[in-house]
């Protein structure tokens, strides 16, 4: 498993220094590669794992350049502040690799990366890499949990990523892939998807989400403007499962936010939705592990898309560790 899974470049973990942790660079513990890194069980262990991969969106025939992301999202995320209480564990796993093309054997790696992290207490929150980072990462989060407890997925996008996956794995396909091993093994399909476009989705997939029981906010729903609609669906979702999977697709915001991805749009969301959903799903206490996909830096402009993604992995962090 260790040439698909490679340790962090410690330089990219930069900033101004203090003698108090002030910063995150200064908190952030280097592990990794393989299954061995220990976490703390007596307080919140967040674990930073990259999925420096973007053989999906080629696949799918999108703008190549994900597989740098993992490594520009903590360029950023090293120089914000640190609040987590001291107790709170910070570790870097480092990014897993797909140097051969070969989308499934990384997949699988980064699936029992995940399981082992939540076997040992710990919240995975991975940096992306193409979308098709879900499907591993809902894989691994739920062979760690028991079969009783359900397991539910909101995805802030643009996109359904329902496609099928009948000539390989790629960044349109998770959810589909997900729902199929669902019915494969007699488990429910719990599936909302935050901020979909209509014109990026033809009507094939909005046949299939109705299918497969999806339920969905389109773009025009999903604001802040209509926020005690978009709450109430986020909390009736919440409530008919045990636990959830958080991913954001950079993609989902407008391109005034996030220019760095695979598939920019100038119609999109506001990370001031974004950021008042994944409060109300962190205060829920069933966060079980989050990641952010599609920060493309070839794409990026200073830096913002990066930025942003940084952003997001920090309030979830500092607002997880309140609880």
């Amino acid at each position: 498993m260790n040439e698909l899974h490679s340790k962090t470049n410690p330089a990219l973990w930069s900033g101004r220094t203090s003698d108090r942790q002030e910063y995150l660079h200064e908190k952030v513990r280097l592990a990794g590669p393989g299954l061995n890194t220990k976490v703390r069980t007596d307080a919140h262990s967040f674990v930073l794992l990259g999925y420096a991969c973007d053989e999906g969106v080629r696949r799918n025939g999108g703008r190549v350049g994900a597989a740098e992301g993992p490594d520009a999202i903590r360029r950023e995320l090293g120089k914000m502040a640190n609040h987590l209480p001291s107790r709170v564990e910070l570790i870097d796993m480092g990014n897993v690799v797909c140097p051969e093309g070969d989308l499934e054997k990384t997949q699988e790696v980064l699936s029992r990366l995940v399981a082992k992290t939540v076997g040992q207490g710990g919240i995975p929150l991975l940096l992306g890499g193409g979308h098709d980072i879900s499907y591993a990462h809902y894989s691994g989060l739920r062979s760690a949990l028991p079969r009783s407890q359900s397991l539910g997925i909101i995805n802030f996008d643009a996109h359904f990523d329902l496609r099928t996956n009948q000539n390989g794995n790629h960044s349109g396909s998770p959810f589909y892939q997900i729902a199929m091993d669902c019915q494969k093994d007699d488990l429910d399909f719990h599936y909302l998807c935050l901020g979909i476009r209509r014109e990026a989705n033809p009507p094939e997939l909005f046949q299939r989400a109705e299918e497969l029981g999806v339920d969905y906010m389109e773009l025009q729903e999903f604001s802040m403007l209509r926020w005690d609609e978009v709450s109430k669906r986020l909390g009736n979702f919440l409530s008919t499962t045990d636990k959830v999977y958080v991913t954001v697709d950079m993609d989902g915001f407008s391109s005034a936010f996030s220019p760095g991805v695979s598939a920019a749009s100038p119609v999109g969301f506001s990370p001031e939705i974004a950021l008042a959903c994944l409060h109300q799903i962190v205060i829920s206490g069933k966060l079980l592990g989050m990641d952010v996909a599609e920060t493309n830096p070839k794409y990026d402009r200073d830096q913002q898309t990066a930025k942003l993604a940084a952003g997001i992995i920090h309030r979830v962090m500092h607002e997880t560790s309140l609880l």
